[in-house]
């Protein structure tokens, strides 16, 4: 007896084949991005320690004019993300009840007769990711904020025993933010991978893989992560973000 398999909706086996290498493509780079082999660290976790560099030569600093505006410039892309990104939503909500347009384009590519449903859910499919980077940008730009905060309650008396523990504590924040930003521009990316369901099943996985390159080589095998790998702050001697006769943290 033959069991039947339960009905796919509008979605072919291609489809939900696609739509699956979507998601795991980018969970898959986001978890190696932040989870790098130790003999091959990503450009995210390099620039972790650059962050904590920056935090340790921020106590000696004066006047602290220079840090103040890296902060600001920081903040400022977050906010620009954030502003794209919710544009990016109501535009894609009001195509949603225009997919007709849509049909018509997929006409004059031969993609034959696509049901409206099925538009609808690849145009919340890309909504999904857009909306994702929307709320990461915002989260990052609110701890570029409460990291401008503890910047600015670190002593200004290098001599203070509050001082480094503070600015390493102002750190590991920024270092969060950009966590938060970093994640925020993956889903922008894969945002426009997504776009390429229109085209079909087929264009969503060249799509996807696409980006999935792109965001690899970004990482792992950039001329500007070999600069940046070239000048690490561990490769002075000194402990990244710590200071002379600080002991190293676990």
């Amino acid at each position: 007896m033959q069991i039947p398999l339960p009905p796919a909706g509008p979605f072919t086996p291609a489809d939900l084949a696609a739509l699956a290498w979507l998601f795991l493509a980018w969970l898959g780079i986001g978890w190696i991005t932040e989870h790098p082999p130790r003999q091959h660290p990503s450009v995210s976790v390099l620039m972790k320690d650059y962050r904590r560099e920056w935090m340790r030569h921020f106590v000696t600093r004066d006047p602290r004019i220079f840090d103040g505006n890296i902060l600001t410039t920081l903040r400022e892309g977050t906010a620009f993300f954030a502003s794209a990104c919710l544009i990016a939503v109501g535009g894609g909500l009001a195509l949603i009840g225009k997919t007709d347009q849509l049909a018509g384009v997929a006409r004059q590519f031969d993609l034959g007769h696509v049901p409206a449903l099925k538009w609808e859910i690849k145009i919340v499919v890309v909504l999904f990711f857009v909306a994702n980077a929307l709320l990461r940008f915002v989260w990052a730009h609110r701890l570029f904020g409460y990291c401008a905060v503890m910047m600015a309650a670190v002593p200004n008396d290098p001599e203070d025993p509050r001082a480094m523990p503070a600015a390493m504590q102002a750190a590991e924040i920024n270092i969060t933010a950009a966590r938060s930003f970093n994640s925020g521009l993956r889903c922008v990316y894969f945002a426009l991978g997504a776009l390429g369901w229109l085209a079909g099943p087929l264009g969503l996985f060249l799509a996807t893989l696409y980006v999935l390159v792109i965001s690899w080589r970004r990482e792992f095998a950039s001329h500007s992560r070999g600069v940046i790998l070239h000048a690490h702050p561990g490769s002075a001697g000194l402990p990244p973000g710590q200071a002379q006769g600080q002991h190293p943290r676990d």
